[in-house]
């Protein structure tokens, strides 16, 4: 999800609610610590140099029981880190607290912004040697054509 949409997304809301992908949700009480821009530049095993950037957020479970972020807070938020930073409109990542600090992927599914998990990837497979995946068939999916053996046929 680019910054431009859920920017579209919030005044459509009446809460701002986040969903793990396993279905947990973040607590009602979080807060968001920090809205930024990264850039990670970086050279690939296939020898390609890199850039990626994304806008950041990170989400914060406070002992704040009482607190809850409105959409109109956030949409603030977001357009003061705009106009103060620069804040390009790019894909959003998020940054939350479980065993350790995790990033996730951010879409909306009609009524809770979703943390999708993030997954490591090679980005130069093809530099790298890594076979290609091998495409996966049922044995009751291959034709039976008049070549195969049939059961109690004898040829087998």
């Amino acid at each position: 999800m680019k910054l431009s949409e859920i920017k579209q997304i919030l005044p459509t809301l009446d809460n701002v609610e986040f969903q793990l992908e396993n279905g947990a949700f973040v607590p009602e009480h979080f807060h968001v610590t920090e809205i930024g821009s990264i850039t990670k530049h970086f050279i690939d095993c296939g020898g390609v140099i890199r850039n990626e950037k994304v806008v950041n957020f990170q989400l914060w479970n406070a002992n704040d029981f009482e607190h809850r972020l409105k959409p109109a807070k956030l949409l603030h938020i977001i357009q003061l880190s705009e106009d103060k930073l620069n804040i390009e409109d790019l894909e959003i990542e998020v940054e939350y607290q479980s065993d350790t600090i995790g990033k996730y992927d951010l879409v909306f599914n009609g009524n809770t912004f979703v943390l999708q998990n993030k997954k490591t990837a090679c980005l130069a497979q093809d530099a790298c040697g890594i076979p290609a995946e091998k495409q996966k068939i049922k044995l009751v999916e291959l034709n039976n054509d008049s070549s195969c053996c049939t059961p109690n046929s004898g040829c087998c």
